[in-house]
């Protein structure tokens, strides 16, 4: 069974002597291996994992032997070492032999306390891209490129549903952009003063709207009446 398992997450498991009871070298076709906070003291005694991509192995207390990992597991791409005991170039310049990796992170170590720390790593280890999640121009590192992609889908499909009712947006974005420019308190007190009298006339209006709605009404009744009466009345002159 061993033989065919791909992914082994070993987390928090007790390791003794450096080593997990029944990990051995008959997990042939292993790519992913986790072995976070197992008190790991030493890779001496890790099997050869030749298909092995991925290594996590955080919160232990590895202080070097780093040589081992390419002997055994050459085609390693990823390697988490956070938190263990590594504090000089020196025992980093061991994974130099992993002509794959690519994203090695080292954060919570020792080592990161050094002066020059990043640029000095990067040279040391010319095939990697990623050291501690960032490469050298500080990109981040995708989780999966799958997730990625769907990453920016999402995002796009969140402005798109923010974009048509954004013309109120965008008159407030215009407003906002007036008072930034900074040209002095009285623009901002015009701004206020100018919401004020909007706000008094809308009240007005309203005033206007309930109290003189009927007056309105019988106004426009009566002037009715006085222009049906008009051709009455000239009808009545001419005929006179």
């Amino acid at each position: 069974a061993s033989s065919q398992v791909t992914e082994l997450v070993l987390d928090n498991c007790r390791s003794s002597n450096g080593e997990i009871e029944g990990l051995n070298d008959s997990f042939k076709e292993l790519q992913f291996l986790s072995m976070a906070n197992v008190e790991l003291t030493s890779l001496a005694k890790l099997p050869t994992l030749s298909k092995l991509r991925k290594l996590e192995l955080s919160d232990n207390v590895i202080s070097g032997g780093l040589e081992v990992l390419a002997e055994r597991c050459p085609n390693l791409t990823y390697l988490n070492l956070s938190g263990n005991k590594i504090k000089d170039l020196g025992t980093v310049e061991a994974l130099q032999n992993l002509k794959n990796l690519k994203s090695l992170d080292l954060f919570n170590c020792e080592i990161t306390n050094l002066e020059d720390y990043r640029d000095s790593i990067f040279e040391l280890l010319q095939q990697i891209t990623y050291l501690d999640g960032f490469d050298q121009e500080d990109n981040e590192a995708p989780d999966s490129e799958d997730d990625d992609d769907e990453g920016d889908e999402d995002d796009d499909d969140d402005e798109n549903e923010a974009g048509p009712p954004g013309e109120y947006e965008e008159e407030d974005d215009e407003d906002d952009g007036a008072s930034d420019l900074g040209e002095g308190e009285e623009e901002e007190e015009v701004g206020l003063s100018y919401l004020m009298k909007e706000e008094i006339q809308d009240e007005e209006d309203d005033d206007d709207y309930v109290e003189g709605g009927d007056e309105e009404e019988e106004a426009e009744g009566v002037r009715g009446e006085k222009r049906k009466r008009e051709p009455e009345d000239e009808g009545e002159e001419e005929e006179d």
